[in-house]
């Protein structure tokens, strides 16, 4: 151990007379580590509100749509096979997309109708990962009428065929069926505004369609306003005869999901246009990388208050010291080597600092992710609880800064103990 550091551990420990000068040492330990399990707890749960929503968005919908300029795609079938044979594309699927109302009794409520074909809906998205009850296979034609409680939770082995007057299936997300009042098996009337012309006008179009499964994403945009019903019915009731809305793709890396989107449409010729799941929700992704490029410079506030406290510390050790750094430059000690001392003091303060505010930190991340400790109301925010999302790469910008900050601020003090002239200190001994 060279006698620099040496001296700057002795110095972290005032004498028995001067226990303030230890006291602030404490303070200004205990203010780094606050500082730094403030931001890296932010910074952690911002990432984690960014994951889940980003997962349970992507879970719901997909990663790529194809649209026609027109609104509806015709000979959908020859673009999925184009579609799926572009590098980079793991599955492709047909989807029709339209605004209804459904309704039971004297409850009603607008939403969205997503017509899929389950086959291939199950490998495009993930929405059978949160079905509560049911199953997305009873979208099948003839699968509804086999639907008679909320006890069917398996799809029957036979594949049954479609009869004439059939009440389809259709899958509610389960903020719509609570205030629907809707269970398994149970009808329920789905009314476009665009049925055809009568006597006294435009007239309504009314359907029934049997609940075959209720699904809960967690957000509550999705649990109150989607439903899904099987592609063939929602073109029926749409009149959309043998068109779709777009094309879903599944891609193998989300984050090439606008360059392979442009394959894409370099490979249909331009004649259809591409989104990618950062496009669909573009000001929402945006809006929360800035909120979180915000707090960090905010929080990092928190540390540099910190780095004032190191400042105060570190004058009152060098007007304490001053005896003691006289009798070191009397000894040969450079001002070098004295301004080495007190700046590896607050480096030493920054690094103990920074390790207990990322230990804390850690602590807290873990308790809110297995407890779920902070919950919010699902129908104010996307999400129903906030979990932590523990990036090295926070934890290492983090940890560098708070030490960068923390070293930064023992300059003005070491230097000050470098000029130090050892005659005054020194005159009257």
């Amino acid at each position: 151990m060279s006698f620099q550091t040496f001296i700057a551990l002795r110095y972290l420990k005032s004498r028995k007379r001067h226990r303030s000068i230890s006291f602030s040492t404490v303070i200004s330990v205990g203010g780094v580590a606050v500082g730094v399990m403030a931001l890296l707890i932010v910074m952690s749960v911002m990432s984690g509100f960014h994951e889940d929503l980003q997962k349970k968005i992507l879970g719901v919908s997909t990663d790529l749509v194809v649209l026609g300029f027109g609104g509806e795609m015709e000979g959908y079938e020859a673009v999925m096979n184009t579609v799926g044979q572009t590098p980079g594309v793991v599955s492709v699927s047909p989807f029709v997309y339209g605004q209804v109302m459904v309704s039971t009794g004297r409850s009603a409520q607008g939403v969205y109708i997503r017509g899929i074909d389950p086959d291939l809906e199950l490998k495009t998205t993930e929405i059978s990962n949160y079905m509560n009850e049911g199953s997305i296979d009873f979208l099948k034609p003839g699968m509804a009428d086999k639907v008679q409680s909320s006890l069917l939770v398996e799809p029957p082995m036979e594949e049954p065929v479609e009869e004439a007057g059939e009440v389809p299936g259709i899958v509610l997300g389960r903020e719509l069926a609570d205030s629907l009042g809707a269970f398994m098996g149970d009808t329920i009337k789905v009314i476009s505004p665009f049925g055809g012309m009568g006597p006294m006008g435009n007239l309504p179009k009314v359907k029934k369609f049997r609940v075959v499964g209720v699904f809960e994403v967690g957000m509550f945009e999705y649990d109150s306003n989607l439903v899904l019903t099987g592609l063939g019915p929602a073109q029926d009731f749409l009149e959309m005869d043998d068109t779709v809305t777009g094309i879903e793709v599944k891609v193998d890396d989300i984050y090439r999901a606008t360059e392979i989107g442009t394959d894409i449409s370099l490979k249909l010729g331009g004649m259809y246009t591409t989104r990618d799941w950062m496009q669909m929700h573009k000001n929402l992704f945006a809006a929360l990388k800035l909120e979180k490029i915000a707090m960090f410079v905010i929080l990092t506030l928190i540390v540099l208050v910190a780095a004032f406290n190191i400042i105060s510390t570190q004058i009152m050790n060098v007007i304490e010291k001053e005896r003691e750094i006289a009798i070191l430059k009397a000894m040969g000690a450079s001002n070098r080597s004295v301004m080495s001392i007190f700046m590896l003091q607050g480096f030493l303060i920054g690094m103990v600092g920074t390790v207990i505010g990322i230990s804390a930190s850690f602590l807290v991340g873990y308790l809110m992710n297995e407890f779920q400790i902070i919950r919010l109301p699902a129908d104010v925010y996307y999400l129903s609880h906030l979990s932590a999302r523990m990036k090295l790469v926070d934890f290492v910008s983090v940890s560098l800064a708070a030490i960068v900050i923390s070293f930064a601020a023992t300059v003005y003090p070491a230097m000050q103990a470098a000029r130090l002239n050892p005659v005054e200190p020194l005159r009257y001994e």
